[in-house]
């Protein structure tokens, strides 16, 4: 179902990730709460969470949520959706199931590349547009420096302890995409088969000859 794929990897707007420069107008309260985020960010090396993906047009999906940090991600709808998205560390693959085909670009020029580098720095690699309290989390909102109109990701986190519950994805064009995450789990091993992109076609071919 490439229009999944397409709201979900809004993520993937091909672009770097520029310095970050936070609002003049910004609360200098804020500072610590950055601070700790960018911190918890860079101790999140392995995760698995339920997820709920909701378009602009209203649409709600569920799936898992797999991370392997530095470079690798995996998300996985529940069926009888059989798209997937998977990081393997070089590149970001899209498998769409109805046209049988995946399409892929490199990690680098997404915005996922953000989250999945092996060091994440709010003060040198994205630019802040806004933070602010809102819905029981604290939201970090970023835009890309040099095209500020271009879209923006949301980040929210719970606090105390610190965790990531929810990103937010605005396009040009002002369409949101929204994933929030439920029952996130860390620090555990994950089968690495699951970062490297397998045609299911292939598969499928495969067992047909055998």
């Amino acid at each position: 179902m490439r229009i999944i794929l397409t709201a979900l990897i809004l993520l993937a707007l091909t672009t770097t990730v520029p310095a970050l420069i936070a609002r003049a107008d910004d609360p200098a309260s804020y500072r610590n709460e950055i601070i700790a985020a960018e911190s918890y960010l860079n101790t999140l090396t392995t995760g698995k969470a339920r997820f709920t993906q909701t378009t602009h047009d209203g649409t709600q999906l569920i799936g898992t949520f797999y991370l392997n940090r530095p470079g690798k991600l995996r998300f996985e709808y529940d069926d009888p959706i059989k798209d997937f998205v998977v990081a393997d560390g070089l590149f970001l693959y899209f498998y769409d199931a109805e046209l049988k085909e995946q399409s892929n670009i490199p990690i680098g020029s997404s915005l996922a590349d953000f989250i999945l580098r092996s060091d994440i720095s709010l003060s040198k690699d994205v630019k802040i547009k806004d933070v602010k309290r809102g819905g029981d989390l604290l939201q970090i909102t970023l835009v890309q420096k040099d095209d500020p109109e271009a879209g923006s990701i949301m980040l929210g986190f719970r606090e105390n302890p610190m965790a990531l519950k929810k990103w937010r994805v605005t396009d040009a064009a002002g369409l949101v995409t929204e994933v929030e995450l439920f029952y996130l789990k860390t620090d555990m091993t994950l089968d690495k088969n699951l970062f490297i992109f397998q045609d299911p076609e292939q598969g499928k071919k495969s067992q047909l000859n055998d």
